[in-house]
């Protein structure tokens, strides 16, 4: 189990970022990932500016890049980032049907993955870049 660093146990620096997180996201405390990130500083900090850079406004809108992740970690098999992530997306706007449909979605591109793998299924031509 992973060590969870509390705010009132924080050194300044862990602090700084947790006063981040939590001014950005309006909320009390910061949740176990992040406790969990400040056991090493440098890594909270950097994986704190990296999120806030990446799920930031710009051509995909927010809804989208939550899908996306809540795909990726359905697809790595993280339960801690499937449960933020689906509470996330629900808050964006994710119905019941497109929570269904992502579903879906991942799970026919797990199975078409590795069936090309394992076939080693050549790229057509105008795939290929």
């Amino acid at each position: 189990m992973a060590k969870l660093i509390a705010y009132e146990e924080a050194p300044p620096e862990v602090r700084a970022v947790f006063d981040d997180i939590k001014a950005s996201r309006g909320v009390p405390d910061v949740n176990n990932f992040w406790k969990a990130l400040a056991v090493h500083p440098p890594t909270l900090k950097r994986v704190w500016e990296q999120l806030k850079e990446v799920m930031a406004p710009g051509a995909l809108d927010p809804l989208t890049k939550e899908l996306i992740y809540l795909a990726v970690s359905i697809a790595h098999g993280c339960e801690y980032c499937i449960a933020s992530h689906t509470r996330s997306a629900r808050a964006k706007g994710m119905s019941d049907a497109m929570y269904g449909e992502l579903l879906a979605v991942v799970a026919t591109a797990a199975e078409t993955n590795r069936l090309a793998q394992a076939l080693r299924v050549p790229v057509d031509p105008q795939f290929d870049r």
